[in-house]
């Protein structure tokens, strides 16, 4: 158990340059305070004095701010940074060298007694404020963007960003390659991304429109086509017409 402790506290110096010495981190992290008393918890949760486990549990989220079930089961050198508003179910399983950030929540969807919460593999992180909900899948070296909302399984080394959870990046593993927040060197916005597809297949119809009304004119020189107008495109309404939504008159 003590090789256990040690083990947490050395996954805090990898991961948070703030951390300066032991002390430090024993007396000021709420992260390493819940994770502690959730080990002793869990130990009484697998002996079945489960009452008591609950009211550690409880206590732990009093003064942390942090919800962990004390049926849950968590691997070495876990790390919760900041900490505030972490939920863990309790059939949630986390596996080695994992972090999570503050508001991060571990949830099940269903009622039903059984497996409801999700299970994360090796070296995954979940962002700030990311919500991974029901008995899926988070693979090993998975990071999960801050924010997102995931509620399918997220296969090994992948990123997942947005609501619900979109994969956008299928990368290798790097089990030596910390990325703080889940944050990648290239993490793509999807509706952004999306938006530019439009616009590339719009500017691709434009020029054919084009080149067809060239070799229309060329066969039939003498019949007029129906001119083209332009389109001005503006984000900014007229100040006659924003005024309290009345069109604007021709005077």
């Amino acid at each position: 158990m003590a090789g256990h402790w040690r083990a947490d506290l050395d996954a805090v110096f990898a991961r948070d340059p703030a951390a300066r010495n032991r002390l430090e981190v024993l007396l000021t992290y709420p992260g390493v305070h819940a994770l502690f008393m959730h080990r002793l918890a869990h130990g009484l949760w697998k002996r079945r004095w489960r009452l008591l486990a609950r009211s550690l549990a409880a206590f732990s989220r009093f003064w942390t701010g942090i919800e962990i079930h004390p049926g849950a089961c968590i691997g070495q050198r876990f790390f919760i940074d900041h900490g505030m508003g972490v939920v863990i179910g309790e059939t949630a399983e986390i596996g080695d060298d994992c972090t999570l950030y503050h508001g991060v929540t571990l949830g099940g969807t269903s009622w039903q007694p059984g497996k409801r919460h999700p299970t994360l593999g090796n070296g995954v992180i979940v962002g700030a404020g990311a919500k991974v909900l029901g008995p899926i899948m988070v693979g090993d070296q998975a990071r999960v963007g801050s924010n997102a909302v995931v509620v399918k399984s997220v296969p090994a080394g992948a990123t997942v960003v947005g609501i619900p959870g979109r994969v956008v990046n299928k990368g290798e593993q790097h089990p030596d390659n910390f990325e703080a927040y889940g944050l990648t060197g290239q993490m793509p916005d999807p509706v952004a991304r999306a938006i530019e597809c439009m616009l590339e297949h719009m500017h691709r119809q434009d020029a054919e429109i084009t080149q067809i009304r060239s070799g229309l004119q060329q066969l039939q020189p003498r019949e007029a086509l129906m001119p083209v107008e332009e389109i001005a495109c503006s984000l900014e309404a007229e100040p006659d017409s924003a005024e309290q939504g009345t069109p604007k008159q021709n005077t």
